[in-house]
């Protein structure tokens, strides 16, 4: 084993156990909009897939292009979610105000 190797697991476990601990500190109320920005942000990773889906190797290309179907999906749900969030908290428009019986009318 390598000692890159061995350092790169540290830093996977690390950040497992970190983002844990984030996450599960996350008020329930929170939760939907913290999630829903996260999944807009993994646009990152779809660029990651794509160049990943561009290299020579075979079996890169296949997993990268997994890759690219599942970041695509992540981000577009993202942004459904966000955007059906923003909706329901967007003011309703009043009613329209109604005219008085006998009002406007010039007798």
């Amino acid at each position: 084993m390598s000692s890159e190797w061995v350092f790169n697991l540290y830093v996977f476990v690390l950040a497992t156990f970190v983002g844990y601990q984030v996450i599960s500190r996350v008020p329930p109320l929170l939760h939907t909009p913290l999630m829903s920005g996260t999944n807009a942000i993994s646009g990152i990773s779809l660029v990651a897939s794509l160049l990943a889906a561009g290299s020579h190797h075979f079996v890169s290309q296949i997993l990268g292009f997994i890759a690219v179907s599942c970041a695509t999906i992540n981000v577009v749900g993202g942004f459904m979610i966000t955007d059906r969030m923003l909706r329901m908290f967007k003011r309703k428009d009043p009613p329209p105000a109604r005219a008085k019986l006998g009002e406007g009318k010039a007798s």
